[in-house]
């Protein structure tokens, strides 16, 4: 059984379809699990308690871990810490491996500019303090032998969910506007294709030797700027590429009306500097081939359109 812990998010329902590959044994966990395979095993679960966790995880030989809660601090620091303890305590009891889904807000701030699995872990901002809290909550558990697990980092996604890209250039530029950026959109910034980090991710869970690891998931190079991105969609959408960039001043005003924006603020440093993410210690050891921006974008608009 390989067990997917919040299989409706952003990156559930692509994992679930790249797991078909290793296995038709696949048990999906959410409030309201919906199938993405017909052989897929629906199992409603409240994952803030830990009781159902320990029965979501129970029969389980790899859990992966792709829970996606609400964007906003004080519903992190209350439910992350807990959810990461409680599903190290099930996959202990049950002696299933973990494969936990992570970003990159735990890295120093000052090395965006060529991210690696050896990073330093510097957090900036509230958020990326969670984040390093509960990396190294596994990481504690793997050191000492007690669990099997990995974990599979990503950078921004592109893609139909949870995606400033498709948000603020995407979906403006198709409805005739100016695409939107924060700050500096002359800044190259990476971005994964959510099929791409779920195949990669599915990959990883099904590949033993490589637990107790950190990975990178494969990112499309060389890095481009938002402005380059924007010049993709609007060529692809045949339309111009005009661009608003909203300044720090505006995103505080913005953040009085838009909650979104208001918990992104402490991220701004990521937009007014380069964001390179270099995923090529897993490509060498897969020959894994991340997809273009181009590609991504045309299969994104077909994804946004179905």
């Amino acid at each position: 059984m390989q067990t997917i812990l919040d299989a409706g998010g952003a990156i559930g329902t692509e994992l679930a379809r790249a797991l078909k590959q290793y296995t038709t044994d696949i048990r999906l966990v959410s409030r309201n699990p919906q199938k993405a395979n017909v052989t897929d095993q629906l199992f409603p679960a409240d994952l803030t308690k830990a009781e159902e966790v320990e029965k979501a995880v129970a029969g389980s030989e790899i859990v992966y871990l792709v829970v996606g809660f609400e964007y906003k601090l004080n519903v992190w620091q209350k439910n992350w810490p807990a959810l990461m303890q409680n599903v190290i305590a099930a996959c202990k009891k049950h002696g299933a491996k973990l494969v936990f889904f992570d970003n990159m807000y735990m890295y120093d701030a000052a090395h965006l500019g060529h991210m690696t699995e050896e990073t330093p872990v510097k957090p900036v901002s509230e958020k990326g303090k969670i984040r390093a809290q509960i990396a190294e909550m596994l990481l504690e558990e793997t050191r000492s032998g007690n669990l099997t697990a990995l974990i599979a980092r990503a950078p921004d996604f592109i893609g139909p969910k949870n995606s400033m890209l498709t948000e603020m250039v995407y979906k403006n530029l198709k409805q005739g506007k100016k695409a939107n950026w924060f700050l500096d959109a002359n800044k190259v910034h990476s971005f994964i294709f959510t099929p791409d980090a779920a195949k990669a991710t599915a990959l990883l869970g099904n590949t033993p030797e490589a637990f107790n690891q950190v990975w990178h998931l494969p990112t499309s190079s060389p890095a481009l700027t938002i402005n380059q991105w924007a010049a993709i969609f609007a060529k692809t959408l045949n339309t111009e590429a005009k661009m608003m960039v909203l300044p720090r001043w505006m995103t505080s005003l913005l953040g009085l009306f838009m909650p979104v924006v208001k918990e992104s603020k402490e991220m701004l440093y990521q937009y007014d500097r380069d964001y390179v993410f270099d995923s090529s210690k897993f490509e060498k050891r897969f020959n894994f081939k991340a997809t273009s921006p181009q590609e991504s974008v045309q299969q994104l608009i077909k994804m946004m359109e179905n």
